[in-house]
């Protein structure tokens, strides 16, 4: 408009602030330093460390297992004892193929040993891919399967061993330890080792299902 002029401010920067950085309002409170804020790191490890670590655990598991089994088995299968008091006509013998337990017990610790073998590298793919869900879901249900099997063997053949060292009077029985002596402790034996070998095979099912 006519006769109206408008005036434009202009502040000239001090010669002395030119071609600094601007001063940094102290903090609210008066305090003129800074806290350092803490940082938290946390650690790097992941799920797939902690699966890993875990299948190294169940190659390790496995190699137990089969040594236990393996025992097992043999120790039946070589279980025989004659007693040096016999005749031309009469021997007293006793071998584990005698009683049907006994060589249901041998084949069931020999098919736990040769499973576990054929498992190690499925197991070893496992520490090399932690995050595979599929090789873990097969070995939780043969290994289950292995529980059932070993478990069945294992108890049925303690309760032979339980009635070779006490007999049973109900049924006329009598304890056969006393003179079998070598016998009985190699029966006695492959036991424990069969039972040993459930609690590896139950453990493995217990890591399959933690990993997954």
């Amino acid at each position: 408009m006519e006769g109206e002029t408008s005036a434009v401010n202009i502040v000239e920067t001090p010669k002395e602030r030119k071609g600094k950085a601007p001063l940094l309002a102290a903090p609210p409170g008066g305090s003129s330093s800074s806290k350092a804020v803490p940082v938290v790191v946390k650690p790097a490890a992941t799920k797939g460390g902690y699966r890993r670590g875990l299948a190294v655990f169940d190659v390790v598991l496995r190699i137990a297992g089969v040594a236990t089994a393996l025992g097992a088995a043999i120790a039946m299968g070589s279980t025989d004892q004659t007693l040096p008091f016999f005749t031309q006509f009469f021997q007293f013998k006793a071998s584990y193929d005698d009683l049907p337990a006994f060589t249901f017990f041998l084949i069931a610790n020999a098919i736990t040993a040769s499973y576990l073998v054929l498992t190690i590298p499925i197991s070893i793919v496992c520490i090399l891919r932690p995050n595979a869900t599929k090789p873990r879901v097969i070995l939780m249900f043969f290994d289950t399967v292995m529980v059932a099997l070993t478990t069945s063997a294992a108890g049925g053949a303690a309760s032979i061993v339980y009635l070779a060292h006490n007999g049973n009077s109900d049924a006329n029985w009598p304890a056969i330890c006393q003179q079998f002596n070598d016998f009985c402790q190699k029966i006695s034996g492959a036991v424990v080792a069969s039972f040993l070998s459930v609690v590896i095979l139950m453990a493995l099912v217990v890591l399959s299902a933690f990993s997954l």
